[in-house]
């Protein structure tokens, strides 16, 4: 039996759980107090805390740390690395602590699963982080030389919801084409050539969410920045966290949007039925880097337990394959079944280099 304990941290909170081989032993979210974050000038700086908070979660339930036979934690803002497994080293804690692409919490789930695991003589790992990038060049390329599409997404949970469903159909992955479609707070659509991730559309260029934007019209958004002046911030806190659902309600809260909905309200029903409008919209531009009809399509994450939405997506794009819905966002189980694989000689985990220019 191997024991896998697995670490995601969040903005305010870090998720923990405990996995014997595919049972899960216990989950938790350890919440962390504003007052206790403002302490820290970065998020960096706040790994000893969760690193301990976890450790004294585990003494809760009485679980010794001798006991645990991996670690793994949530991927961070690494430069653009293979799908798959990564065993944590002492570069990667360098890039995620000290050259991170961008200021994250999630950055600190390979640090702290590097720091439970190191004193116990355990690997720790990272599963599929956002930075998986196999995107066919043409992809990248745009109309500004200056500018190029980059790959971030919900690999975690895509890939997860892939790697189930073909192990549902018999078939290896490499077999398959799909279209992935992560609903969540965030929203980022897949198109899965023979298992690859070959292009997406993430929740900066593609439908707004509860709390997101998403693709803007481009010189309505240039005059919209200029009046708004030159705080980057304040612009990039109203695009990713005012946005979406809390701009046209003042609330992210989807199932409040949806029952105003069901109860008639028109302005929600028009919001919703674009959300829906917009995902359908997409999953059709994903089909053609597949080259043909997808095999499936598959919708996943926090909002496809809603059914009004996802019957509305179902209605517009079913002709394009079967829709199948994996409602969930499903990362701790993710983390845990991606470092068992590497831990029953099922998969490989690679080795991760850290390079002083890659910024």
């Amino acid at each position: 039996m191997f024991r896998i304990l697995t670490i995601n941290p969040g903005s305010t909170s870090t998720k923990i759980a405990l996995y014997d081989d595919e049972e899960l032993v216990f989950k938790e979210n350890i919440a962390h107090s504003p007052e206790m974050l403002s302490g820290f000038r970065n998020i960096g700086d706040q790994y000893e805390m969760r690193r301990d908070a976890v450790v004294k979660m585990l003494g809760v339930y009485s679980i010794p740390l001798k006991s645990l036979s991996a670690v793994a934690g949530r991927g961070g803002m690494l430069p653009p690395v293979k799908a798959g497994a990564y065993e944590v080293n002492p570069d990667m804690v360098t890039a995620l602590r000290y050259h991170p692409r961008m200021q994250h919490a999630s950055n600190l789930g390979g640090v702290i699963a590097y720091e439970i695991a190191l004193p116990l003589y355990i690997p720790a790992y990272i599963y599929d982080p956002v930075t998986v990038d196999e995107m066919e060049p043409v992809a990248k390329l745009t109309g500004l030389a200056e500018m190029r599409r980059e790959a971030f997404g919900h690999n975690l949970n895509v890939r997860a919801t892939a790697i189930r469903y073909a192990a549902g159909l018999g078939r290896p992955l490499s077999e398959l084409n799909l279209v992935i479609a992560h609903l969540g707070g965030g929203i980022s659509i897949m198109s899965m050539k023979h298992g690859r991730i070959v292009d997406l559309v993430s929740d900066e260029d593609g439908p707004f969410t509860p709390e997101r934007a998403g693709a803007l019209p481009l010189l309505q958004l240039v005059r919209w920045t200029l009046k708004n002046g030159p705080d980057e911030r304040a612009i990039t806190r109203k695009l990713k966290t005012q946005a979406g659902f809390m701009s046209h309600f003042g609330t992210s809260d989807a199932l409040a949007i949806e029952k105003r909905a069901d109860d008639g309200d028109e302005h929600a029903i028009a919001v919703y039925d674009a959300l829906a409008y917009n995902v359908s919209k997409y999953i059709g531009q994903l089909t053609v880097p597949i080259g043909r009809n997808p095999d499936a399509i598959i919708l996943t994450g926090g909002l496809a337990r809603s059914k009004r939405l996802t019957n509305a997506i179902k209605e517009r794009v079913g002709f394009l394959g079967p829709v199948e819905v994996v409602a969930g966002e499903n990362e701790m189980e993710s983390l845990a079944m991606g470092a068992l694989r590497v831990l029953r000689g099922e998969e490989t985990a690679n080795v991760f280099v850290f390079q002083e220019d890659y910024e």
